[in-house]
């Protein structure tokens, strides 16, 4: 069975856009390949965290939320990045088969280091350790959002690179990108993607955000003054991102979405059925959260995960480290 691997780090907090682009698209595939999952809080320090309990706080979390959403452990490797030894050993080895050039054109880098003052070396080589991440478990597939396409592309140079200097030692993988979905738009600025780390949390809708606020969000989400529906990305940019939305959440084709809203004059109307699909998706979500929370299940599973990802990864980093010289 091919292997597929997917992670999403514990910055901010999860939100519907993670859910269409991500967290969907793995549950829709975990059942179709030998399935890794983790969390890369390994990855969250790149840029400067106050509190770092918040970060043990929102692993928690995003664990949680990743089996409430319907993640299944029978089919799943679920684990902590920073629990796996060997990709930061393997990281250090891509590093030296990295080229400067490689990692400057690498559009997130550009665009977090120029929030920033003082930029830490991390932010620069953190693509690095995302390709570890990929290609420590020999991984198949990689389902990402557009904007992390580009990370798997250079996971597959790396894998290539290597195995032409050392042989056989990786599996080159493949990105998957979700066809519906795979970039949720900002509610108030519509020409951004919607981030868990947006400074203004009216353009974003969070997986456990309360109906009240979900309703205030999608009543102000930006549209315009055309006064009809239609899904036009360049033109219509607020409307286009709310069908988006409904196609991604509700199942829906997209060229069916547009049909069935194209024409409408009532934003209001158009507004409501969003909101009720949003409701669908998120009530079940949050009921089975809440009873994870109350327990220690995660903890298993997380254990669980730990330990086959321990296995995998340290032959796979032992096979490397003899491949480029290292021990006796």
């Amino acid at each position: 069975m091919k292997r597929l691997l997917s992670g999403l780090q514990p910055s901010g907090e999860l939100t519907i856009g993670n859910y269409c682009g991500g967290i969907r698209q793995f549950l829709q595939y975990q059942k179709e390949y030998d399935s890794f999952l983790f969390v890369p809080d390994m990855h969250t320090i790149t840029v400067p965290q106050a509190n770092p309990e918040l970060i043990r706080e929102r692993i928690r979390r995003f664990a949680n939320l990743y089996l409430a959403c319907g993640l299944d452990p029978q089919n799943c490797t679920f684990y902590i990045q920073s629990e796996i030894p060997a990709v930061n050993q393997l990281t250090w080895i891509l590093e030296c088969h990295t080229y400067m050039g490689e990692l400057s054109r690498m559009t997130q880098y550009k665009s977090k280091s120029e929030k920033q003052t003082n930029v830490g070396c991390g932010l620069f080589t953190y693509p690095v350790l995302m390709a570890a991440d990929i290609i420590l478990y020999d991984s198949n597939v990689v389902p990402v959002g557009i904007d992390q396409k580009q990370h798997v592309e250079l996971a597959r140079d790396i894998a290539v690179r290597m195995n032409n200097r050392y042989g056989d030692l990786f599996v080159v993988p493949e990105p998957i990108i979700a066809k519906v979905g795979a970039k949720i738009k900002d509610l108030q600025d519509p020409t951004k993607k919607m981030s868990k780390s947006n400074e203004d949390p009216m353009g974003t809708i969070f997986l456990l955000d309360s109906e009240s606020d979900i309703k205030k969000k999608i009543n102000r989400a930006v549209t315009d003054n055309d006064g009809y529906v239609a899904f036009d990305e360049e033109k219509k940019p607020g409307i286009s991102n709310l069908i988006t939305i409904y196609a991604a959440l509700s199942g829906t084709p997209m060229q069916e979405a547009i049909d069935h809203f194209t024409g409408m004059t009532r934003y209001g109307d158009f507004k409501k059925e969003v909101l009720e699909v949003i409701y669908e998706t998120l009530r079940p979500i949050q009921a089975e959260y809440q009873k994870l929370s109350q327990s220690d299940y995660v903890d298993t599973i997380l254990d669980q995960g730990r330990d086959r990802a321990n296995e995998i990864a340290s032959k796979k980093y032992d096979l490397v480290r003899k491949a480029v010289g290292f021990g006796r």
